[in-house]
């Protein structure tokens, strides 16, 4: 064999010589799996605009995500160790702080027919901003305040964060509609954006609230508040130049009322509804109970602050993790089938608490600081599976023209679940005993609500057995001049384009 035969043989081929080594190989796939939530945000900036997906940031993120994290943490401390009042009269006072989310239908009304110097919903952000700004201001320097005035001071930040959400909302249900394909997106975007403004607000809440103490910590959530003032100027909106119809406005009003009780009759719409309601009231909380005994020193395992803060901060990873799990594998499941098998997932990891106060982790010689984590990633992680598609199933039930409104209507509705089951767990705790100093029955609180978790699996049939891409609602609603008397007064947000040459 000649010598030019054996260098053809041994030449490799064209396809070898243009593959790449498998170390670069790998290289590419892991910059690919980089690149790719990079990729999901520019697919959405491009089909929904760029302006949407900066206000669902500034709203889910920063408003929502780091303050209802933060929140939770030091008004924890705020009523623990400067109110000094019982587990389950936090519990309950908690419950109002639901008030604002309940009116959420009366905000969507406002900001929809209501203008304010020719503007509808630019006021309504400066408004939230100012009231949320200066509840913080006078929670945090006021010394001595009085157990209603704190509460009125937290109710008014929830008006700030729930106005401001319900001008979000709306463009979400309006984007559902138009782009059914996108609408489990969408909701997964609020739950990565909320997820890690969470993640952030939890880790610093502990480390803060040591540092500043719990009264003087609480002056940080005025800066969300004070950006909801900005973006209120950077709005991009045009002004209506003509005067207010007054009559015509309330004619609107009456108009978009009909439209909310005529979808409400469909049992399409009313029977999921009644569930969401139904899941959410009966799992009731036994949170301040919970948190009392973990930082108590003698009956509890005596967390720090700094490690609560961590806790929680881990259960927003989780949380994430779910939103992902959900969005990565669960979003062509029916709402039926998902929602059964996550609230049973949900009831199961309940038990995890149960364990824990009975401190049975230590016979299996886990320690309290690793179990604590373990319990509360499970049960973020499957309280998001089970969050996340009832939020979609919730966009799916809007009729055209009153979108955001009748989105606000479902929103309230679960905000009375949440009423529900915080005052529900407070009146449990109550019942049972549980005070700052005594837990011997907490562990029972915690079986009670268990086993309600587990009662809900019995009105599953409520939700259609139906895929997220169908179309849930009658098709008499999917018509706006049937709902709003002559056309919708929906809008689409945006904000001031960079260089763009429109009035403002």
């Amino acid at each position: 064999m000649d010598t030019e035969t054996q260098e053809l043989m041994h030449r490799p081929s064209s396809s070898s010589q243009n593959k790449p080594p498998p170390n670069l190989q790998h290289r590419a796939n892991n910059s690919s799996l980089f690149l790719q939530p990079f990729k999901w945000l520019s697919m959405l900036c491009a089909e929904l605009n760029p302006t949407f997906v900066f206000g669902v940031f500034l709203v889910y993120g920063l408003s929502q995500g780091f303050t209802g994290s933060f929140f939770r943490v030091v008004t924890d401390y705020y009523w623990k160790d400067v109110q000094k009042i019982q587990p389950s009269d936090v519990q309950m006072l908690s419950g109002l702080y639901y008030i604002p989310w309940i009116m959420k239908p009366v905000w969507g009304i406002l900001t929809d027919v209501f203008p304010v110097f020719g503007y509808r919903r630019r006021p309504y952000f400066v408004f939230s901003g100012i009231v949320g700004t200066i509840a913080c201001f006078v929670v945090s320097s006021v010394s001595g305040l009085s157990v209603p005035s704190a509460v009125l001071c937290f109710v008014g930040l929830s008006v700030s964060v729930a106005m401001a959400d319900v001008t979000i909302d709306a463009c979400i249900a309006t984007n559902g509609i138009l782009k059914p394909s996108l609408a489990s997106d969408m909701q997964s975007l609020c739950g990565y954006l909320s997820g890690f403004g969470a993640l952030v607000g939890y880790s610093c809440s502990g480390f803060l609230t040591h540092s500043l103490g719990p009264q003087a910590a609480l002056s940080l959530m005025a800066l969300p508040s004070m950006l909801l003032v900005l973006l209120g100027f950077v709005l991009f909106e045009f002004k209506n130049h003509h005067a207010s119809d007054k009559e015509k406005a309330f004619g609107k009003v009456s108009a978009a009322v009909r439209g909310m009780g005529r979808t409400m009759k469909h049992s399409a719409v009313w029977k999921p509804t009644l569930y969401m309601f139904i899941s959410l009231a009966l799992s009731i909380s036994t949170h301040e109970g919970q948190f009392y005994w973990y930082t108590d020193k003698t009956a509890g395992p005596a967390f720090s602050q700094e490690f609560v803060g961590m806790i929680y901060a881990i259960g927003a990873t989780s949380s994430m993790l779910g939103v992902l799990i959900y969005h990565k594998l669960l979003t062509n499941i029916s709402f039926r089938s998902l929602l059964f098998h996550s609230q049973l997932l949900f009831a199961l990891s309940g038990f995890l608490d149960l364990l824990f106060v009975l401190r049975w982790n230590l016979s299996l010689n886990l320690p309290d600081s690793l179990f604590v984590i373990l319990e509360e990633c499970c049960t973020r992680i499957a309280g998001r599976i089970r969050w996340m598609p009832m939020i979609v199933l919730s966009t799916k039930l809007c009729p055209s023209g009153i979108e955001g409104t009748f989105f606000s209507l479902l929103m309230c509705v679960d905000s009375l679940g949440f009423l529900g089951h915080k005052i529900g767990g407070g009146l449990v705790l109550r019942a049972l005993g549980v005070t700052r100093e005594e837990f011997g029955n907490l562990w029972v609180a915690v079986f009670v609500r268990n086993i309600l978790r587990f009662c809900v699996l019995g009105f599953v049939f409520l939700v259609p057995d139906r895929s997220p891409s169908d179309v849930l609602v009658p098709p008499d609603l999917l018509n706006p001049a049937e709902n709003v008397g002559g056309g919708s007064f929906e809008e689409t947000i945006q904000l001031v384009k960079v260089g763009g040459e429109n009035d403002v």
